[in-house]
């Protein structure tokens, strides 16, 4: 397959069902969740690294095939050094043939020798994705429980620990593939399928203890036929229509509610004779659409 010469959208959808999506680190790993709206965020650096550890599974390891590697990656010992990377790699394009990640999200090297200029570059990944959202307001839970060992030799008591999930969030994703970067990273349509399995298998496969209960729910990419051009906030245009029983922080199950998809299909229609085309990558089958997403 031939680098990527169209732009494209991407549009992800996945559940979380009593998990930590995205824990914050300076807030005790609580659930990121937006004060005003009370809705569960998730950063692109976490769907990154679920799309990293996927492809690190399948076989870029730099172990089964040296010219298949992630470059942003952690070994058991914790994560690696760009210098350590750097001793993998001599030129840009050695870098850019042998590193998946950063054909795709662009990549900034770091070798500790900054005198060799060979070494010393960065790259603006042709695949970018916005901040993830909830398209509802989620409830936080907060979770006491024991550990596995005593406090010290010989106490009854067992240590302490606790934690924060959310009941339920419908998470989206909006991601655009941009045909220009996509020529200085040379990153490929092979690639590109790569990644859309990454999403979709990657999400199947968080079975942490903290990430257990995701599920990939809807997968849409939109391709257009001239370059520069992308209708933009696919997620926007995408609405939950609840039971009547539930409430949004009441909500517990896909089965909870139906997406109106009526807008988004509005909006493919307005913009259709700029579109090559409309693919539904993915769907789970307990998903309810008000209606099918027009595909061409």
């Amino acid at each position: 397959m031939g680098i990527v010469s169209k732009r494209s959208e991407l549009l992800f959808l996945y559940d979380v069902k009593k998990a930590n999506p995205n824990g914050d680190p300076m807030d005790n790993n609580r659930p990121r969740i937006d004060e005003e709206t009370g809705k569960c965020l998730v950063t692109d650096v976490r769907l990154k690294r679920t799309v990293r550890d996927y492809l690190m599974s399948k076989g870029y390891d730099g172990n089964s095939d040296p010219k298949k590697d992630i470059f942003i990656r952690d070994e058991k010992e914790g994560p690696v050094t760009g210098k350590k990377r750097s001793e993998d790699y001599n030129t840009k394009e050695e870098f850019l043939n042998k590193f998946i990640d950063a054909r795709l999200f662009g990549a900034v090297s770091a070798p500790g020798d900054k005198s060799d200029k060979k070494k010393v570059f960065h790259f603006t990944g042709p695949v970018q994705f916005g901040m993830g959202v909830s398209l509802h307001r989620v409830k936080e839970n907060f979770i006491k429980g024991t550990g596995g060992f005593a406090t010290k030799e010989g106490a009854q008591q067992k240590t302490f620990r606790e934690e924060y999930n959310i009941s339920y969030g419908l998470i989206g994703f909006h991601g655009v593939i941009n045909e220009n970067a996509a020529h200085h990273t040379k990153v490929t349509e092979e690639d590109i399928s790569e990644l859309l399995d990454g999403l979709w298998n990657g999400t199947k496969n968080l079975l942490t203890r903290s990430k257990k209960g995701h599920t990939p729910r809807l997968l849409l990419k939109v391709t257009y036929k001239k370059p520069n051009f992308f209708i933009g906030e696919l997620l926007e245009r995408l609405t939950i229509e609840m039971a009547e029983d539930k409430r949004e922080e009441s909500l517990e199950d896909i089965s909870d509610f139906v997406i109106n998809t009526s807008e988004l299909n509005a909006t493919l229609n307005q913009y259709w004779e700029h579109i090559e085309k409309v693919e539904v990558v993915a769907k789970d089958d307990r998903i309810q659409l008000s209606e099918p997403i027009k595909t061409s």
